[in-house]
């Protein structure tokens, strides 16, 4: 069946999400063309403002609209205390359980040679030089429990062995091979709370 060029454009971007399909890009796309235009216009202007806006705190690497982020800047968060976590959707994910108050670090993914992911492409040498501040006391390990989580605990615990800081992990409260972003609130703040010191 041909399908008007504008439409299939339409339906080929969308599909380019993750977790979306071709179907689901084409349900999406039709009710697009259904949505006034003024809705439209609201979700392409906050795509493009989204894209020009947002950028990566230089502290942390948390999304941020100002050079340093809103947890960074805040006087009221345990600024002994860093989170390393692998993406700035493990952020959001975390801040919605209200069980941890400290500071963030995003690495920006985890260790993965298979898909050219090394030590170099994430931000640990940034992480260490937080850590000669002296203010840190503990770095708590939220990396999502699956084998690349797991080898990125491992090269940051021997990493921070010789750094005088407390080393914890997340307890387990997470399924094996689960993701940070798809658990709900009660089982990431029991993790947090349950969580193991490693060093």
């Amino acid at each position: 069946m041909l399908i008007a060029e504008p439409l299939q454009k339409a339906i080929e971007e969308l599909s380019k999400l993750p977790s979306i399909g071709n179907k689901t890009a084409q349900r999406l796309a039709l009710h697009l063309l259904k949505t006034d235009k003024d809705n439209v216009d609201l979700l392409v202007k906050s795509l493009i403002e989204l894209k020009e806006k947002i950028r990566f705190c230089s502290v942390c690497f948390n999304i941020s609209v100002e050079d340093t982020c809103d947890i960074c800047k805040s006087q009221k968060r345990n600024r002994a205390q860093i989170c390393v976590v692998e993406d700035a959707s493990d952020v959001i994910a975390i801040e919605k359980t209200n069980e941890y108050n400290g500071l963030y670090h995003v690495l920006g993914g985890v260790l993965n040679p298979l898909e050219g992911v090394m030590v170099d492409s994430l931000k640990i040498k940034e992480l260490m030089a937080r850590l000669n501040s002296g203010e840190i006391k503990e770095i708590i390990l939220a990396l999502n429990p699956n084998s690349e989580g797991d080898a990125t605990s491992v090269y940051l615990i021997n990493s921070l062995k010789d750094y005088p800081v407390k080393i914890s992990r997340i307890a387990r409260g997470l399924p094996i091979g689960g993701d940070l972003e798809f658990a709900d609130s009660a089982t990431i703040g029991r993790a947090f709370i349950g969580r193991i010191s490693v060093q």
